[in-house]
């Protein structure tokens, strides 16, 4: 076995609604104030799993987070039974209490920065929590994020787990979704990508309409705390008019499996230097980059943010090839359709297949395929020290359709969460969640 990378996706919580909390992106903002569903939100990420898993790859599930949050409603001073302090932050600011019952931690890709055991220095595999302290719905994940990578990731033999950075935006880190890994075999040692924004403690160019989340200084410190050494990483700057123009995060304008970098023409500031170094860097492993740039003239990058064309998973197949697991609204833009269509029909590059998903839930809420899934790269004891209830057979599906169909409301406005049955449904279905993935005690309500 040469290692493998796995998928752990977010299952959507049941608060999941459109309050248009994330300022950058255009389909978060957009959708703000409409009806959501959460139960069908829910069932398209786990048929998402479920047809991953039928493929062969290895695929995951992290538990959604308890929200409302009321032990953070407490902590700014909101008093009595919890459905009094539902009811009194919502008094104060109904903008406060759906921030504090967002869904958002369904985006796994930015719950850390993971490095595989063949690129640390002490061979194991480290996961450093994203602190997300650009957005404040996001920033309060980091807690229950940590407890759900140590029961998931239990075994201190084959993993280490690093506390998030400091919460200040000079150390804004946004996870997985500003990194990408370059390899031959998953399990051989490998260039790591990281991406970001702008500087925080030096001059330079940062984007003028939308904040740059990630700072150099954040990827630096994971590097350092994951043990890579120089000639294994790479730090590129996003290019700022793409976060200007909607592309909040890496994985919206770029992804990367092993040897293959799809991206877009104007992704990165400096972009032929970017390529240029990981072409130098991947050479002395004795590997030769395949970039595919996907041209301006025929996808702009505002037909990618509309598309979610670069969320996508590139996923390698047993013959070698790969495939792009895209949103439909790839299928249903005609330009970018177009262009996929021609990218596998001339047949020069690895990638050969497509799949569709239908994950329009997520993505009215501005999150797409790679947004719902965390990179693991595990090799064989890796993965077999991995907790065992978490990794997605046909049983397990079936039985969390079961649960989602039990606990899931299929309408939500953001008016619903001062609802004190609906906080009774969560602690309920969070309760019997715990037990079905095997995860101990990890919300605030059972201690």
């Amino acid at each position: 076995m040469s290692g493998i990378e796995a998928n752990f996706d977010g299952l959507v919580g049941m608060t999941h609604h459109y309050a248009g909390l994330s300022n950058g992106n255009q389909a978060s903002m957009n959708h703000q104030g409409r009806e959501s569903n959460p139960r069908k939100a829910a069932l398209q990420g786990l048929m998402k799993m479920k047809a991953l898993s039928d493929m062969g790859f290895v695929q995951g599930v992290f538990p959604p987070q308890q929200r409302p949050n009321v032990p953070a409603l407490r902590q700014l001073g909101f008093t009595g039974t919890d459905e009094q302090v539902l009811k009194k932050a919502a008094q104060y600011s109904p903008l406060l209490l759906s921030n504090l019952s967002s869904a958002s931690s369904m985006w796994a890709a930015n719950a850390a920065t993971v490095s595989p055991s063949a690129d640390s220095a002490d061979r194991r595999v480290h996961f450093t929590v994203a602190n997300l302290n650009n957005k404040l719905h996001r920033s309060l994940e980091s807690t229950t994020t940590s407890r759900v990578l140590k029961v998931t990731f239990p075994d201190q033999r084959h993993f280490v787990h690093h506390d998030p950075l400091p919460q200040h935006a000079d150390w804004g880190d946004e996870g997985a979704a500003n990194h990408n890994r370059f390899c031959g075999e998953y399990d051989g040692a490998g260039i790591q990508l990281f991406v970001y924004g702008r500087k925080a403690l030096q001059e330079g160019i940062a984007p003028n309409h939308y904040p740059a989340r990630q700072t150099l200084e954040a990827s630096q410190a994971i590097a350092r705390l994951h043990l890579l050494e120089d000639k294994c990483t790479v730090f590129a700057q996003q290019n700022p008019v793409a976060i200007d123009s909607g592309v909040f995060h890496n994985d919206v304008i770029a992804v990367s499996n092993r040897h293959v970098f799809f991206c877009h023409q104007q992704a990165f500031l400096n972009q032929q230097a970017v390529l240029d170094e990981l072409r130098e860097k991947m050479a002395r492993f004795g590997q030769s980059l395949i970039a595919i740039e996907v041209p301006a003239e025929q996808v702009t990058i505002q037909d990618a943010v509309e598309s979610y064309l670069f969320n996508s998973q590139l996923l390698s197949q047993p013959d070698g090839n790969m495939m792009l697991i895209l949103p439909e609204e790839c299928r249903q833009h005609h330009k970018v359709s177009a262009y996929l269509q021609a990218l596998v029909a001339k047949g020069n590059t690895p990638i050969n297949k497509l799949h569709f998903f239908d994950l329009r839930e997520s993505m009215r809420n501005g999150g797409g395929p790679a947004c719902l899934r965390l990179r693991v790269v595990l090799n064989e004891q890796e993965l077999a020290a991995v907790n065992p209830a978490t990794l997605m057979t046909p049983e397990l599906y079936q039985r969390l359709t079961v649960w989602v169909d039990r606990h899931y409301r299929d309408s939500l406005y953001a008016s619903d969460l001062t609802d004190p049955q609906l906080l009774r449904e969560v602690y309920s279905a969070l309760d019997e969640l715990t037990q079905i993935l095997n995860l101990g005690s990890i919300y605030e309500f059972q201690n």
